[in-house]
């Protein structure tokens, strides 16, 4: 993983998977449509302008924005009409009166000698402001498109609708290809900025997995460094790719938004939820649904045993959209009026219990990613454990895919120089010892930032060892 001249996260995979997909066309002289998603601020639009970049290709590149119909096709003319398709020249002339007559004009004018590409960016607001849309894309691929040599690129964030765009009942059921746009892993992370896995660990909590704000992190500096020079210019992308994602999925107002902001800020239960953001339970389970089922940025959590449970916890999914909610997002208002020390202050200060809590997830998802594994028995799954009084909380617990034992239970540690100790292994032991079904063969691990000090530990993991998880 490496970052271009141009900025531009080298995504080595994607880049093969879009060029297979253009080979495609090329060697039949036949169309492919392929759907790509992936989370707001994951490169999507930046992997394809590379791609065309780098394909040299005619083609056109268009950015739905969520404006009236008529002003919305215009725009998609006008592009056509700058673009380096066959059809430029036609467009420029006018007459394009619907996007029927614009699509077929491109997979008219497909040139056999030149394989052509279409790409539609932001496609669900095109399908939420234009009644009818996808049955037009899908009459002008069948009858026209689909036979000519043309790769139609269909991208978008709301990752609900781009699963169901080609669902069945739907018109484009069965025809696009997908390609996933994955956020960069923990370890792509570590490789960009040129730190060690600790280091890379604690980035990726602020972070997150977004390209625009890795290669906005200078390749060596420090942790605190960048936070400090990020914190001095009000409009660096670390303090404003929050507020554009927020705004992009949830206008000022809407329940979600306020839901999501109370999540952001510590809260984990129905009811406390609730009562921050001042909703009545019929409301807040409304917002609650598209916060979890329809735009995916919140994450639940059950405790996991060999008993199942219903006491949900919930959480920002996103590591870089929860940092910008309970650190970033109360800071904006000292940044505004030039006081980024304090700022600066504030965050240092909240650092270590935050980064104890945030990391969790992290080791969870990594240790998902080993499993299954001897070290950790006959484990298949991995999350946590905590009651409903919340008096007994076990970071780690891990399960064969029956959930009839508990294979292993575990402590997270991210201590920034105390490694694990006696009193640490004694109180996952104690806490433990309620969780059903424990036995005389359960592991017992530590994930520690600072190593350990002491015994009575089957498996100690460090930070490399998370790093590991995933692929190089």
């Amino acid at each position: 993983m490496k970052v271009s001249s141009s900025s531009f996260v080298d995504r080595t995979e994607e880049l093969a998977a879009l060029q297979r997909h253009l080979e495609s066309v090329r060697a039949h002289g036949t169309g492919r449509m392929l759907a790509v998603r992936g989370r707001r601020q994951v490169g999507k639009s930046r992997l394809v302008e590379e791609f065309l970049e780098r394909a040299g290709l005619p083609s056109v590149y268009f950015q739905a924005t969520g404006l009236p119909r008529a002003e919305e096709l215009a725009r998609f003319v006008a592009e056509i009409g700058a673009s380096s398709l066959p059809a430029a020249e036609t467009a420029r002339g006018g007459g394009l009166g619907s996007w029927s007559a614009a699509l077929n004009l491109l997979a008219e004018t497909a040139s056999p000698q030149a394989p052509s590409v279409v790409v539609l960016d932001e496609l669900p607001y095109l399908v939420e402001s234009e009644p009818g849309f996808e049955a037009v894309l899908q009459e002008v691929w069948d009858r026209r498109m689909e036979s000519r040599p043309v790769l139609l690129i269909l991208i978008g964030s709301d990752l609900r609708m781009m699963e169901a765009l080609a669902g069945y009942g739907r018109p484009l059921f069965g025809k696009p290809r997908e390609l996933v746009v994955p956020p960069l892993s923990p370890r792509a992370i570590a490789g960009l900025l040129g730190v060690d896995a600790a280091a890379a660990l604690d980035a990726y909590l602020v972070i997150g997995g977004l390209p625009r704000l890795a290669v906005a992190w200078t390749e060596g500096r420090s942790f605190w460094e960048h936070l400090e020079e990020a914190l001095s210019d009000a409009m660096s992308p670390l303090l404003v790719a929050g507020e554009r994602m927020l705004s992009a999925e949830f206008p000022v107002g809407v329940p979600a938004r306020g839901v999501l902001g109370a999540i952001g800020a510590g809260e984990t239960t129905f009811s406390a939820i609730g009562v921050r953001a001042g909703l009545a339970a019929s409301s807040l389970s409304r917002a609650l649904k598209v916060l979890v089922d329809d735009k995916r940025v919140v994450a639940v959590d059950e405790p996991l045993s060999a008993r199942r449970s219903r006491e949900p916890r919930y959480r920002v999914a996103d590591p870089y959209l929860r940092f910008w909610l309970r650190q970033l997002r109360p800071c904006l208002e000292l940044v505004n009026r030039g006081r980024s020390d304090l700022a600066l202050q504030r965050i240092r200060r909240d650092w270590p219990s935050y980064r104890g809590r945030a990391i969790e997830p992290v080791v969870r998802e990594a240790l998902g990613r080993l499993l299954p594994d001897p070290r950790f028995g006959d484990a298949d799954a991995v999350g946590g454990y905590w009651t409903r009084a919340n008096t007994v909380e076990v970071d780690l617990v891990g399960t064969p895919e029956e959930r009839h034992t508990v294979s292993f239970v575990g402590t997270v540690k991210w201590r920034e120089h105390a490694p694990v100790d006696d009193s640490d292994v004694r109180s996952l032991v104690r806490s433990a010892q309620v969780i059903p079904g424990m036995h005389s063969g359960t592991r017992h691990v530590a994930v520690s930032r600072a190593g350990v000090a002491c015994g009575g530990l089957d498996v100690v993991l460090g930070p490399d060892d998370l790093l590991a998880a995933w692929p190089a």
